[in-house]
């Protein structure tokens, strides 16, 4: 029997549709400084309408999921790109708080069907159970791969051209994602059992498990924090990190300013993710799922409690942004991977796309709050002690879960 090897077309094809959605979406706090200034709005203008945007998302994410598996995962993601770019090129003709929050949810749409649902549903589907885990680990990997280039991109172009000229550009590359449609060609591993069985049927089997539910919940930190520092990371160095030394190794990079600082924290972040979800991939292969979940939010609420506590100096930016990135995506391919091991492949994309659900709306609090809570008090103290608080609890309700595969009840 032929072994079927880790990396296929469908795998790189994949990755570059993750790469580049992801790198647009990682630069949207890069926008939050300059938006506001020319319009005058509050923080929380601008960040309601990225918080909706992670809110659609997560919404969207079910919805693209099961029209890839009704329709086709092609067609799916060329829906994904057409409104991902319709509402990159709209927001930029858009002068109001509101126009921005409405777009949002075209853009939401759009990430959901360019996404982890569409894509990881695709990888798993056409990689090997003994690869499955890696695979997923991999293409987690190039959505941090797009975060490493996408947000010091935005702030390299915002020297030369206006924010709105930006979200053009940014939407002709999304575009441009369609030419890897060809390879995505996914085979059909899943069992006959799973053939046989609808949508319908899965759900409700993965709706009364209790298992199901505490994935859901534990997923909600996950976005809170991502979206949370996605968003407002770039502004809150910015504004609050000490100076940059003169003579330092940073301004010898180029690194002058922390809001170039704050950019490049971003890209930190998603480096540092490179390996983590790499590592969390190979280590899904070997080791109980739920107890390296379990492992890396307690790593995350550590990591997030102590950097806080501190001083903020590039120092502590960079090896927070080095520590919370090796754990940034990593509970993505463990996450997508326990929900196929537990209730099977076919269903995948709707599936994941359900437990995401919760990870956006933990994305549309912390977002939103980051910007309300920054109006209000003059800063994002509180909001990041409520990340640690929920990472807290998502730590905690892994521990329960049963890691094994659900039989369907004969009828």
């Amino acid at each position: 029997m032929t072994k079927t090897p880790l990396i296929t077309p469908v795998l790189i094809a994949g990755c570059v549709i993750l790469m580049i959605s992801f790198a647009v979406r990682a630069s949207f706090g890069v926008f939050q400084i300059p938006i506001a200034s020319e319009f005058g709005w509050l923080r929380s203008d601008f960040s309601l309408a990225i918080a909706i945007q992670n809110l659609a998302w997560g919404i969207g994410q079910p919805i693209f999921g099961a029209l890839a598996e009704r329709f086709g995962d092609r067609r799916a993601i060329i829906a994904g790109a057409l409104l991902y770019a319709a509402g990159l090129v709209l927001s930029a003709y858009a002068v109001t708080p509101g126009e921005h929050q409405l777009l949002a949810i075209l853009i939401g749409f759009g990430i959901a069907g360019t996404g982890f649902g569409v894509i990881l549903a695709i990888v798993g589907r056409a990689s090997s159970p003994e690869n499955r885990s890696m695979a997923l680990g991999v293409a987690t990997a190039a959505g941090s791969a797009g975060q490493v280039f996408g947000a010091p991109t935005a702030e390299w172009l915002l020297q030369s051209y206006h924010w709105q000229t930006v979200f053009v550009i940014f939407a002709f590359v999304i575009l441009a994602t369609l030419a890897a449609l060809p390879f995505l060609r996914s085979p059909q591993l899943a069992s006959r059992q799973e053939l046989e069985e609808s949508l319908g049927t899965v759900l409700v089997r993965a709706f009364r498990d209790p298992s199901y539910t505490l994935i859901f919940l534990g997923f909600f930190s996950c976005g809170y924090q991502l979206a949370f520092i996605t968003a407002h990371f770039p502004a809150f160095v910015t504004e609050l990190c000490s100076p940059i030394d003169a003579g330092g190794i940073l301004a010898d990079l180029g690194i002058t300013t922390t809001s170039a600082l704050g950019a490049v924290s971003i890209a930190v972040i998603g480096l540092f993710n490179i390996v983590g979800t790499l590592t969390a991939g190979w280590l899904g292969k070997r080791y109980t799922k739920k107890y390296l979940l379990f492992g890396i939010y307690v790593g995350r609420t550590l990591a997030a409690a102590i950097f806080i506590l501190m001083p903020i100096t590039p120092t502590s930016v960079l090896v927070f942004s080095a520590v919370m990135g090796s754990l940034w995506l990593a509970t993505v391919p463990l996450t997508s991977g326990l929900v196929a091991h537990i209730y099977g492949i076919r269903y995948m994309g709707t599936l994941y796309g359900v437990v995401f659900l919760s990870h956006q709306i933990g994305g549309f609090l912390g977002v939103w709050l980051g910007g309300r809570m920054y109006d209000l008090n003059g800063d994002y103290t509180l909001v990041w002690w409520i990340g640690v608080g929920v990472g807290a609890f998502s730590a905690i309700v892994h521990l329960p879960i049963r890691e094994r595969t659900l039989q369907a009840v004969p009828a």
